[in-house]
């Protein structure tokens, strides 16, 4: 894959679509197109999220400000390769002085940090180049990251495997066109065996056409 596809997945995160991601995507896209209400990923971020914690592909960090750590002063790292987000979420979490990296999920990650006990990447995967199994080397790269019995956790929209409709097909199409999704080919089948291949404890669970999962390390 070229660095052209892998920086068309996360070119649209601008200082002007990050001002409007949260009512576009996290208010109106995910309740009325893709069938996964907000509310239910920050249920699994609760769910999953330690006081240990590295956010992959963290969008505007919605998810990190709103969700509930289990210690007042907790560690958290972000990792993308966009600036853009990495300014607007350091920002909008400034008071857990958050580590900050820019890093490509899709090659080797090494940084000069203690490793995690937990790791999410909320929409991250579909917006990779790739089939599932290849960009499924991004679970590897991110699990030299993590502690024994880690979690890591997140979701991601899928084409095969899952309940579609019109209005869904039709934008996934347009952002795969676009370059800014690359799931044409993922289904919850190919996730599920991928996140087995690497990980104990795996569940995927449904819900509209996201995949919500999980697994330990």
């Amino acid at each position: 894959m070229s660095k052209e596809q892998i920086a068309a997945g996360q070119a649209v995160y601008t200082k002007r679509m990050l001002s409007a991601y949260d009512f576009l995507v996290l208010g109106i896209s995910n309740s009325l197109i893709w069938k996964c209400p907000s509310q239910r990923l920050l249920e699994h971020y609760n769910r999953h999220v330690s006081a240990n914690h590295l956010d992959v592909g963290f969008g505007t960090g919605y998810f990190l400000d709103h969700c509930r750590f289990p210690s007042h002063t907790p560690r958290i790292a972000l990792m993308d390769l966009n600036r853009n987000s990495l300014d607007f979420a350091s920002r909008r979490i400034a008071r857990y002085k958050p580590e900050t990296y820019i890093r490509n999920v899709l090659e080797p990650i090494a940084i000069d940090a203690l490793r995690f006990d937990s790791i999410g990447i909320n929409y991250l995967l579909h917006c990779l180049p790739g089939t599932m199994e290849s960009k499924s080397v991004a679970f590897d790269h991110l699990k030299a990251l993590m502690n024994p019995g880690a979690v890591l956790f997140g979701s991601t929209l899928l084409q095969g495997g899952v309940a579609r409709s019109w209005y869904a097909k039709s934008l996934m199409d347009f952002y795969n066109i676009k370059g800014i999704f690359s799931n044409a080919h993922d289904d919850a089948e190919d996730l599920n065996r991928a996140l087995s291949q690497r990980f104990r404890s795996v569940c995927v669970e449904i819900v509209g056409c996201v995949a919500v999962f999980s697994g330990c390390a």
